[in-house]
């Protein structure tokens, strides 16, 4: 599995011939970052938002993507999700939040996407489990603090944690928080399922 950071919380996952795009960022953000085009066969959203609903941009000639952006059980290229609902506050206006949980090549992730509360239901804990890779918000100042963050992030007992929507400030602070403040960033993270075993909530800083 490839795992590439494209900025905000836009993500590509591909594994052999399988690309899974999350939080694609639209044409029409108005944020510092824009997104790159790419065709993927899936894409998530987890907020109606234009910097995260960039359908468009994951889609190439004839490659359109099974596009997913709300709370259900779905099946797609033999990949079972979860996707669980929750509220996020962005602009001072009320979102929902569809948190996503899938397994690809026996690793399991759990994208948070844009969460505002640090406090999760006991469903939504029992549904997401203890994933393989978690992928958190650390910097975005609308939703959850660094803090919070970390302290949530831990709590669902990841073996790796994967920082998005930040800066330089808040990434620093969120390392400080784990006290893994010397990690340094890589373009992408190459991983096997093998490789995740022995790991306990080692955060892995992808650059963009």
């Amino acid at each position: 599995m490839i795992i590439t950071y494209l900025g905000k919380q836009f993500f590509k996952i591909q594994q052999g011939d399988l690309v899974v795009a999350i939080n694609p960022i639209s044409k029409d953000s108005k944020g510092d970052v824009k997104g790159s085009r790419f065709g993927s066969d899936v894409a998530l959203s987890t907020i109606n938002h234009p910097d995260y609903n960039g359908f468009d941009m994951v889609s190439h000639g004839d490659n359109i993507p099974f596009s997913f952006s709300g709370p259900g059980d779905y099946e797609i290229k033999g990949i079972f999700i979860k996707a669980l609902m929750t509220e996020a506050t962005l602009d001072n206006k009320k979102y929902i939040n569809t948190i996503y949980s899938f397994t690809v090549e026996n690793i399991s992730i759990c994208f948070l996407g844009c969460i505002s509360n640090s406090k999760l239901s006991t469903e939504i804990r029992g549904e997401i489990g203890n994933p393989d890779i978690l992928f958190v918000p650390v910097g975005n100042s609308d939703l959850i603090s660094t803090s919070d963050a970390y302290k949530l992030a831990v709590s669902l007992e990841p073996k790796i944690i994967i920082p998005m929507d930040y800066d330089e400030k808040t990434l620093k602070a969120f390392l400080k928080e784990g006290g893994q403040d010397k990690v340094s960033s890589i373009d992408k993270l190459t991983i096997k399922a093998k490789d995740i075993i022995g790991r306990e909530g080692e955060i892995i800083v992808l650059s963009y």
